[in-house]
């Protein structure tokens, strides 16, 4: 994959939600061109804990207006909506586009199955193994991708960075998906 110099990334995240009050949180899609040009933010709902996510994310993805340009989806770890699991690999698939997971911590050393199986869940940690194993971009930042060999998933993250250790389509998305719920954006973006 050749990466323009200012690539276009969707990047997803989730808004923040009471577990076992709220039934639904908000997700935001963010594309932005490079780490400083917004050019498409859309938002959707999904289920707490809802089963599925992959192919909602294909769908709805797949629908936005933006897809045809996008090179990457980026999300800010490998759960959203709570302990709704990604498949990586199938909703690179299904778009036909890399799928970067970022993380500031080493994915290895996550809680994510502890929490699986507290949440009576544990068969959901076979999505969790399938997943690509994660690479190193810096200090404080991983990335894992579907679609696309580790070299190039860093180079796209990279290319997304600015203010933050985290690709800012992302860090937008977060903001944004906060700010729906709680009126304003608060938190580490």
């Amino acid at each position: 994959m050749q990466i323009p110099p200012r690539p276009h990334l969707l990047g997803i995240d989730d808004g923040p939600f009471e577990k076992f009050v709220d039934e639904r949180v908000p997700l935001v899609g963010v594309m932005m061109e490079g780490p400083d040009r917004i050019e498409g933010v859309a938002t959707t709902s999904f289920p707490v804990d809802g089963a599925g996510v992959a192919e909602f994310l294909a769908e709805w993805v797949g629908a936005l207006r933006c897809r045809s340009a996008l090179h990457g989806v980026v999300l800010g770890g490998i759960t959203i909506a709570g302990l709704a699991v990604v498949d990586v690999a199938l909703l690179s698939e299904r778009l036909g586009l890399p799928v970067l997971v970022v993380n500031r911590r080493d994915p290895e050393k996550t809680r994510l199955r502890e929490a699986l199986e507290a949440a009576g869940v544990p068969e959901l940690w076979a999505l969790v193994e399938r997943a690509p194993a994660a690479v190193r971009v810096e200090d404080g930042l991983y990335v894992a991708a579907a679609g696309v060999e580790s070299d190039v998933a860093v180079a796209l993250v990279r290319a997304a960075l600015a203010k933050s250790r985290v690709p800012e389509p992302l860090r937008v998305a977060h903001l944004i998906a906060h700010a729906l719920v709680r009126g304003e954006s608060r938190g580490r973006a």
